[in-house]
């Protein structure tokens, strides 16, 4: 079905969510529509953050909001649907808009599988009536199922859109692009000969594909690696409770913005903790990138002075490979928590491959490493 022609069905004229690729069309044109406009469309730091942005819209304007998201951001709406939105607490009516990745049947990555199962059933749980969208879906079936739910949203309940993969689509063209000029593949390679031996925990996306091609190519192990292939923001979390427990091992995380950006409460607990093991580095291109290249506010954000409030003790920004390597090294010498930002551009190889190896495996090859050091 027609972007266009499905945003008219629904009726609604605030968006806000978090991008996904299984909802690259509707991304596409509510940014080709309305960019960034707060009284229109925002793209969320998180899905609980939609959510609750959407609440606060509907309590301004007594209009129906809708928020998009991939199905993995159902996690982090429960708490909002279930003490805010809820008709037995506030009733916030809100039409959720839910890219299904992992959809049974459907070949999909590790990270999504689980989630895939239980999609539906989650939304069932938290009193959500749902409609799936698919190829096959008509516009007559989209005014009967929204008719349906105006009666479900005017008692103040919420209603959601199951979008299958390739339900939607979108035929004008969208250019995301910076005016960074450091690829994150070489970035990576930079930090990857830097780190030496030593562990890394790596953000979901392209990031961690990146690393495993560059070990592949290098002929080195996968043993030195922990790929976060799902669990978005949660990386640098994962890198602090490694850390702590390897107190005399230097510990890398390479991060993205977007995940940053997700849980950036996470910086104030490693700030807090300030494990002197551990370099964070933040590769940023102010973008979900991996799902599209959908902006995010990182462009605009003062990173360093964020982490120094966080209480990093160091934290420097860089633009060329130059100020990179100088500052990969320093962090390695200096023996303190140390966060490097580092300017990207948008962009990847089209035949970036996945990794080949399981996530169970993954995890086994990391945690036997973890045991030798």
């Amino acid at each position: 079905m027609n972007v266009e022609i499905f945003t008219e069905l629904i009726g609604a004229d605030f968006y806000t969510g978090v991008p996904d690729s299984q909802l690259k069309a509707l991304c596409n044109y509510l940014n080709n529509t309305y960019g960034i406009d707060p009284n229109h469309h925002v793209i969320a730091a998180n899905e609980g953050n939609a959510a609750a942005l959407a609440a606060g819209y509907h309590l301004a304007t007594g209009k129906v909001p809708v928020v998009y998201m991939q199905n993995s951001g159902e996690g982090n709406i429960i708490n909002p649907v279930a003490s805010l939105l809820n008709d037995k607490v506030y009733a916030i009516p809100v039409i959720f808009v839910i890219g299904w990745r992992g959809e049974p049947g459907i070949h999909d990555e590790p990270q999504h599988i689980y989630q895939g199962e239980v999609t539906v059933k989650l939304l069932e749980d938290m009193d959500i009536e749902a409609f799936v969208l698919g190829k096959e879906t008509t516009e007559d079936e989209v005014v009967s199922c929204m008719e349906r739910f105006n009666k479900v949203l005017e008692a103040g309940k919420d209603v959601a859109f199951v979008v299958r993969k390739g339900a939607l689509s979108y035929n004008a063209e969208t250019v995301y692009k910076n005016d960074n000029s450091m690829l994150r593949e070489e970035i990576i390679r930079h930090i990857v000969q830097a780190s030496g031996e030593d562990p890394i925990v790596s953000t979901t996306g392209k990031a961690s594909r990146e690393l495993f091609e560059i070990r592949t190519e290098k002929g080195q192990s996968h043993k030195y690696d922990f790929l976060t292939v799902g669990s978005m923001g949660h990386s640098s979390s994962i890198a602090l409770g490694v850390a702590v427990n390897k107190p005399e091992q230097r510990i890398w995380c390479i991060d993205g913005d977007g995940a940053l950006l997700m849980h950036m409460g996470a910086m104030a607990v490693l700030g807090s903790v300030s494990p002197k093991n551990l370099i964070h580095v933040v590769i940023n291109n102010g973008a979900h990138e991996t799902v599209g290249g959908m902006p995010t506010v990182a462009k605009e954000m003062d990173l360093i002075a964020i982490a120094k409030a966080c209480g990093y003790p160091n934290a420097v920004s860089v633009d060329s490979f130059e100020a990179l390597d100088k500052e990969l090294q320093a962090a390695k010498e200096r023996n303190e928590l140390s966060l490097i930002e580092v300017k990207c551009s948008i962009g990847a190889r089209e035949d970036l491959g996945r990794p080949t190896t399981t996530a169970l495996e993954n995890k086994e090859n990391f945690m036997n490493y973890l045991r030798e050091l």
